[in-house]
């Protein structure tokens, strides 16, 4: 069917996937993006993002929003919250199949897939998501007003979401594995001197407890080996991601942490397959480097059709 027949697919709709489509049909190239979630990917979850070229502040979720906006009125097709259940990637023509029935064709693809939140792995971690236990300050943080929370992570993320979780919650106590924290310095800043955030450090979550909702963890001192119980109301969790590339184990090369190899031109080892954004191997991820990656992939990808 010719509606199924595409130039290039894009795989992902976080802000690589979404550039790639901007730029793709920006050219008049027939782009589709495939997408299993809400597009904008973890971007979406953002509370604010403030460190995005000329602008000054604005939501993931709107910038997301926006991304998407601009990539469809230049023409380029989007599919969310779909399920990809096929990949044949190294012929000459790409196929993909969604959903188990409908097979979209083109003559190169864009893997953009990205990373989810990295779980603790701790007892009762999966039991009390979403009834406790969060990875999303933007979606979860309205229903801990005036409840105690803890924010698990380190980072530049954990940090300034435990700041924004502060509008809503009386307090905010951040447990993190180290006694140093892997932010920039105006985020530990901030974080450090706000009133209503403490700080466990060299320790971890152990276990979440409670009936219907979380109600309790236990906390582990990483130096002493010393248990702790804290009643709790809810617990966000920041501590980095997983790329999302299981499908590609047998296909694509992956290096020893489940990233998609790619040389400079982001082609990875199947010719054709471009890879773009957190799902590649790279040291840094921002959304201004997966707008990059995006950017590179989709000039590349249209070099490599036009070949």
């Amino acid at each position: 069917m010719e509606e199924n027949k595409f130039d290039i697919i894009i795989i992902g709709g976080g802000p690589a996937g979404l550039t790639s489509g901007i730029y793709l049909s920006r050219a008049k190239v027939k782009a589709l993006i495939l997408n299993e979630g809400i597009s904008g990917g973890q971007m979406s979850l953002t509370h604010e993002v403030a460190n995005y070229p000329g602008i000054e502040s604005i939501s993931g979720y709107m910038l997301s929003r926006n991304m998407q906006k601009q990539a469809e009125t230049f023409g380029c097709v989007v599919k969310s919250n779909i399920k990809v259940t096929g990949y044949d990637l190294t012929g000459k023509v790409k196929k993909i199949t969604v959903n188990d029935k409908d097979v979209y064709e083109a003559k190169a693809v864009i893997i953009a897939t990205g990373g989810k939140s990295r779980e603790i792995g701790a007892v009762g971690e999966k039991e009390f998501a979403g009834r406790g236990v969060s990875y999303c300050a933007t979606c979860d943080g309205d229903f801990f007003q005036d409840k105690e929370i803890i924010v698990v992570g380190g980072g530049n993320s954990a940090l300034e979401e435990a700041v924004s979780l502060t509008q809503y919650a009386s307090k905010v106590t951040v447990v993190h594995q180290f006694d140093h924290f892997q932010a920039y310095k105006h985020a530990i800043e901030v974080a450090t001197n706000h009133p209503k955030i403490d700080f466990i450090l060299e320790s971890t979550v152990t276990g979440f407890y409670g009936e219907q909702s979380l109600e309790k963890v236990t906390i582990k001192n990483l130096k002493t080996g010393e248990e702790t119980e804290k009643k709790i109301d809810g617990v966000f969790i920041f501590i980095g991601y997983v790329p999302q590339t299981q499908p590609f184990e047998n296909i694509i090369d992956l290096n020893d942490r489940g990233e998609i190899i790619a040389n400079g031109n982001l082609e990875t080892s199947v010719a054709g397959v471009f890879v773009a954004g957190d799902c590649r191997a790279k040291r840094w991820r921002q959304i201004t480097t997966a707008v990059s990656d995006g950017t590179i992939a989709a000039l590349n990808a249209i070099e490599y059709i036009q070949d």
